[in-house]
């Protein structure tokens, strides 16, 4: 029986001729796998030497952890030092969302991971060796976005790294500095024969939706995401789509006030508000608000002085247009500035701004932010403000500050949004464990640490099961009768569940 696997893509459009009729991919460069017995395989002439080793499946812990490493050694030496190229198109002068990138961290638990997962067994399969085997999906496609250009990029790629895939990355145009930066300093660090960095805008984007990939992995807006999807949906591709949302904050009347502005303030205005697990607008009672404003107001000084347009740690919006999309955000807002409110322009500088007195109907509150915009809307109860969230699109994270630990599982029933973090904000950039995504506008899928593992991995059954016991099959074999089926079911039914028959 023949064969055929693809594990990356080719410098140009091509078609296997009389083989597989299968196009691969465009960019990069391409594997294929041909065999007529286990141990006979064939590689493209043009590909190289050590790409057998790639097999699907296959691919060995030793290569992922040097590919792994070779990313430790690419942040180190050209993130940490290049720091002006990465400032330019972060929109942010403060590069701490560097800390989130730990492939050596996922080399340590890699080996683990890999590890086949055995399963419990029925009766009818006690003499089977039964297990999930991690294999890798394939060829994957990874599209960054523009606020943490780097991040969005590498992050994901660790995982697909880690779980064996091959990667096209696609940074995103809106970073030109960055995007030139990973396209000719990342093929330095990792296999050329297995990774590729195309850059180009929404036609190259196009191009490359066009085809076939095994995974697609995308950070941005849900008007991008929605075609992403459509596009994967002509070749039946699975998604991962990490998107936002207007993630709010409970900020509950016993909680520490100035820990709670301070954690607000850097969660709300870092990277100039362009996160997408930041903050979107906070609720909470009237009197916990008169509390709150003049808390976020010292903390907003003491971060960011009382010039924060002079400060080099708070950030400028990404590009003239959605600086316009904020100050009209702001102009339109039936609510009132409390703090801030201040643009400019020429610099694309919003100042750290908190806007009170907001209805549910306010424009602000009609789609995620994204700036350095704070709403804050006044609710009686904590059933209130969960009933409030409740009734819009699940967000991506959900924080609540509470001096009472009875309140928290009011937030962990079924009937309130999910994800939740408790406190601290900005978990998912911050903890290399964090599960991050939410069903929804929000996104779809999962990844950081073993969840990217486990997102680009194919978790195959598999069932080993050998010919000297063949008379213990009788049981499934016709003719049937009642004695055969009552015995069937003594057997498989010992066991709660048990490994599916091959």
């Amino acid at each position: 029986m023949r064969f055929f696997t693809v594990l990356y893509a080719t410098s140009r459009s091509v078609r296997v001729k009389n083989e597989v009729g299968r196009k691969v991919p465009k960019f990069g460069f391409c594997l294929l796998v041909c065999t007529s017995r286990g141990n006979d395989v064939g590689l493209r002439s043009d590909c190289p030497k050590d790409a057998g080793t790639l097999l699907h499946g296959v691919c060995p812990a030793e290569f992922r952890i040097s590919q792994l490493n070779s990313l430790c050694v690419f942040r180190m030496r050209e993130c940490c030092t290049d720091v002006e190229a990465l400032r330019e198109t972060c929109a942010s002068q403060n590069l701490i969302s560097m800390i989130s990138l730990c492939p050596c961290l996922i080399s340590n638990h890699l080996a683990s991971w890999m590890k086949p997962e055995h399963v419990e067994k029925s009766l009818v399969m006690k003499f089977d060796e039964c297990f999930i085997r991690k294999e890798p999906l394939g060829v994957v496609l990874i599209i960054g976005a523009w606020n943490y250009p780097v991040q969005l990029v590498l992050v994901p790629l660790i995982g697909a790294i880690a779980a064996g895939n091959c990667a096209v990355v696609k940074p995103s145009e809106l970073s030109d500095s960055t995007s030139s930066l990973l396209t000719e300093l990342l093929p330095k660090y990792l296999d050329q024969s297995c990774f590729s960095v195309v850059c180009g805008g929404a036609k190259e984007t196009t191009e490359l939706l066009e085809e076939r990939f095994d995974h697609i992995f995308y950070t941005g807006g849900v008007s991008v995401a929605r075609s992403v999807m459509r596009a994967a949906s002509c070749h039946l591709t699975p998604v991962t789509l990490e998107l936002g949302g207007k993630s709010p904050a409970l900020v509950e009347g016993s909680c520490d006030v100035t820990a709670t502005a301070r954690r607000l303030v850097w969660a709300r205005f870092f990277n100039a508000g362009q996160s997408c697990v930041a903050p979107d607008y906070v609720l909470c009672s009237p009197e916990t608000r008169r509390l709150l404003l003049p808390a976020l107001r010292d903390c907003i000084t003491q971060l960011y002085g009382t010039e924060p347009r002079e400060s080099r740690d708070f950030g400028r919006i990404i590009n003239q247009r959605h600086f316009e999309r904020i100050r009209d955000l702001l102009s339109n807002s039936q609510g009132r500035v409390e703090i801030g409110g201040e643009t400019e322009e020429g610099e694309r500088y919003i100042a750290p701004t908190v806007l009170v007195d907001v209805s549910e109907s306010d424009p602000v509150m009609q789609e995620e932010i994204f700036g350095p915009v704070l709403p804050i809307l006044t609710v009686e109860s904590l059933e209130e403000a969960i009933n409030f969230i409740n009734r819009r699109e699940k967000p991506l994270a959900l924080y609540l500050y509470t001096g009472d630990s009875k309140h928290a599982p009011h937030l962990l029933s079924p009937s309130c949004p999910s994800p939740h973090s408790p406190s601290p904000l900005l978990p998912p950039l911050s903890s290399p464990l964090s599960l991050s995504l939410s069903p929804g506008s929000s996104g779809v899928g999962r990844y950081h640490g073993r969840f990217s593992f486990d997102t680009f991995s194919h978790q195959r059954s598999c069932v080993l099961r050998g010919f000297r016991l063949e008379w213990a099959n009788q049981l499934r074999y016709p003719p049937y009768s009642e004695q055969k089926l009552e015995r069937l079911l003594q057997a498989t039914q010992e066991r709660k569940w048990s490994c599916t028959l091959l």
